[in-house]
């Protein structure tokens, strides 16, 4: 029996994995890996402990002393935990999670050694820079960077190490990261929106933005995602003719959860429960052996942090089932791909939702005002918002009517858009004697909440109370998104105030300074919203019309990344230098080329030592028959009973020459765009001249697949791959 019979018959045989999850309830076990402010009460002396709150709450500098308090504390947890090791977590440019563990043994000087953790060393490390992306920053010889403690991220356990959530940067002081830039972002869109805050409620000092995340992804049987080197090294199959059963029944749509699949989720929730990963909903997702998990909203930073982390672990409790967790965007032609649902507001430290209407005058008219700035903010930089979630990966799910169109729209509903066209045409503000105001326009409901069908075709819709930028890759830090949206808001919020301030200074009321500033704002930005099906033609057509950003080359978008306004709005925020920003244009490049030149690789591979030489068997086999029946039967008979066959080995014959011609073609290709030194230029020769040859090797392959015998095709296929016994 071949290999893939074999590995087939193994995952037949699969069972669920006994759980050994708690009885208990959920809170009894949440958050006992993670150095929380249960934790911190327990074990931190209280001015140590008060001064960490202060830090995390108003950002004020840890002093050394301080810094040595909270490590013994966290070492003296950690330790009752079995742990041996520390490690400071951070986020590189790889889109990953990266640490270098170091045990707390520390040397005696007489012969023996002692357990230590000072300030010192939770505070700061040193990890090597040098072979982290760093888009030209950093030299190879240059191999110095630093990590730095974020204690606003509570620090966690995974198995025997004390997890610290760093930043990370160079030994110059560039970002290499994630978390600095996102930390930026948040600390910018909180001073700016604080600040427009304040004009209707001088008691708000603080503004958090928020991220609920809802990440979609595949799992498939461990023993056949070995036999699939595809799999193995890119994450998606390059080749695979579609199941006649896939999801054109819609029955797996929150259907039933499968056994083993049920186990796998129980045992990952108590793992992200432990780590405090909020962890909520559950379900089967569109297509076949696809699910999806979200958790509670928390602040953006946390989130993300939660996020990075919860890739990592599902990876690690999914070969505990036998499965691999599949978190590329497209893993199987033909079905849909996944996404990571990005559900982001903004509230005060005084308990409002600046995205949600309320129900006071003055509630609504805030809400308006935060509604139309997010509007502009996203119009304006609808490309670079584009830039923030565009992959190699990802652009196999954008735009392929099963997700959001590589054009930046926004979808608003009927209702608020009905308001906003009232501004427009001239809404004003009434005022009386006591200066209390009311909208002159058509009546705002007093729950707006639900109050709008949701469009799945828009990238970035309004969903009652917060926006959902749906168009975030599944395999991707949450990060790019975020420091894009929060840095552009805050640039934005920032303009209206200074607008707003100069018409009070003019003469007008505040309200009536809101209002005419809210007006120019639609007035300007309006064509960003569309309510329609962002996956028509029509809509294309229409969104150029609109001077949206339509471009769909992943190397070409990048270019957003380096425009006059990208430019100007991470430095106006002090998010990031221009310098950085030509290193993360210079990463992202990077990163494509190598995708596209991993995946080009594979495809060789793969056709010409595992499909041609079972093409070759087969046509063999064929051959042979057909001499068989040439010899038994009178030559009026042969053309009759071999024609069926003749005609097979023809069309092997020639897919095969097809395929050695286009894989020739790929391999010339590839050779011509590594010799082009300007990383740029080189991008866009992968993505014009060798990633569109994929389809074409592709459509012979997976013709070959309905020719040769299934008992010798040595892939497991679509209906094997997709549906777990």
């Amino acid at each position: 029996m071949s290999l893939r019979f074999n590995v087939i018959n193994e995952a037949i045989k699969r069972k669920a994995v006994v759980v050994n999850v708690p009885a208990g309830r959920p809170a009894d076990y949440f958050g006992e890996k993670v150095f929380n402010n249960e934790k911190m009460l327990k074990y931190l002396p209280k001015k140590y402990y008060d001064a960490l709150r202060d830090t995390m709450q108003h950002g004020t500098a840890l002093d050394l002393e301080t810094a040595d308090g909270v490590a013994a504390g966290m070492k003296k947890w950690a330790m009752e935990m079995g742990v041996t090791h520390y490690s400071h977590w951070f986020q590189p440019l790889t889109g990953g999670t990266a640490e270098k563990h170091d045990s707390f043994i520390e040397p005696d000087n007489i012969g023996n050694v002692i357990e230590e953790f000072t300030g010192k060393l939770l505070i700061q490390q040193e990890p090597d820079a040098s072979s982290f992306p760093s888009g030209g920053i950093r030299n190879t010889f240059e191999a110095r960077g630093y990590s730095a403690w974020d204690p606003t991220s509570p620090a966690f356990i995974v198995d025997d190490t004390l997890c610290i959530p760093t930043i990370f940067i160079s030994y110059t002081g560039e970002m290499l990261d994630y978390k600095a830039p996102l930390l930026k972002a948040i600390s910018a869109v909180n001073k700016a929106a604080t600040q427009v805050c304040q004009y209707f409620d001088p008691k708000v000092t603080k503004v958090f933005s928020y991220l609920g995340w809802e990440q979609e992804y595949f799992l498939v049987d461990e023993a056949l995602w070995a036999t699939r080197p595809d799999l193995m090294l890119s994450g998606r199959t390059l080749m695979g003719h579609e199941s006649a059963k896939n999801q054109q029944l819609e029955d797996h749509y929150f259907g039933s959860i499968p056994t083993r699949v049920a186990a796998f989720m129980k045992d990952l929730e108590y793992e992200a429960l432990k780590l405090g990963i909020p962890v909520k909903t559950r379900h089967n997702e569109v297509a076949p052996n696809q699910f999806e998990l979200a958790p509670v909203y928390e602040e953006v930073n946390l989130a993300n942090d939660h996020n990075v982390l919860l890739m990592s672990v599902m990876k690690k409790v999914a070969r505990r089932h036998y499965f691999r967790v599949l978190l590329h965007e497209k893993p199987f032609k033909g079905i849909n791909g996944s996404g990571k649902h990005n559900n982001w507001s903004l509230g005060t430290d005084t308990g409002a939702n600046l995205l949600s209407p309320g129900k006071t005058p003055e509630d609504k008219l805030r809400f308006i005002t935060f509604l139309a700035n997010v509007m502009k903010a996203v119009w304006k930089h609808n490309g670079l918002l584009k830039a923030s979630i565009s992959s190699a990966t990802n652009a196999h799910r954008l735009g392929a009517n099963e997700a959001p169109p590589a054009i930046i729209s926004i979808f608003l509903g009927s209702q608020i858009t009905k308001v906003l066209e009232d501004i427009e045409k001239g809404g004003t503000i009434k005022m009386d004697n006591k200066q209390s105001f009311k909208f002159d326009i058509a009546h705002i409901p007093e729950l707006l909440i639900d109050n709008t069908d949701r469009n799945r075709t828009s990238p970035f819709a309004f969903t009652g109370n917060r926006f959902e930028f749906r168009a975030v890759g599944s395999s991707a830090n949450c990060a790019g998104a975020m420091i894009t949206l929060n840095t552009a808001v805050a640039e934005q919020l920032i303009d209206f105030k200074k607008q707003v301030d100069t018409k009070i200074a003019a003469g007008s009321s505040k309200e009536e300074a809101i209002m005419a500033v809210i007006k120019q704002i639609v007035t300007e930005a309006k064509a960003i919203c569309f309510e329609g099906n962002g996956y028509s033609d029509e809509w294309k057509a229409e969104a150029v019309k609109r001077g949206l950003d339509c471009e769909t080359s992943v190397p070409l978008i990048f270019d957003r990344l380096l425009s006059k306004d990208a430019i100007a709005m991470y430095s106006s925020t002090g998010v990031m230098t221009e310098t950085e920003l030509h290193a993360r244009a210079e990463v992202e490049l990077e990163t494509y080329i190598k995708k596209i030149q991993i995946e080009a690789r594979i495809l060789g591979d793969m056709a010409l030592n595992h499909i041609i030489p079972v093409a070759s068997r087969y046509q063999e086999l064929l051959l042979d028959k057909i001499d068989k029946v040439t010899r038994l039967y009178h030559a009026s008979k042969v053309d009759k009973l071999a024609a069926s066959d003749l005609n097979t080995v023809e069309e092997i014959a020639e897919r095969v020459n097809t395929i050695r011609e286009l894989i020739e073609q790929l391999v010339q290709e590839r050779k011509i765009a590594n010799k082009i030194d300007d990383v740029r230029q080189k991008a866009i020769a992968y993505h014009d001249k060798i990633a569109v040859l994929f389809d074409e090797i592709r459509y012979e392959i997976d013709k070959l697949e309905l020719s040769i015998d299934n008992e010798m095709w040595p892939l497991p296929k679509y209906r094997e791959l997709l549906f777990i016994r």
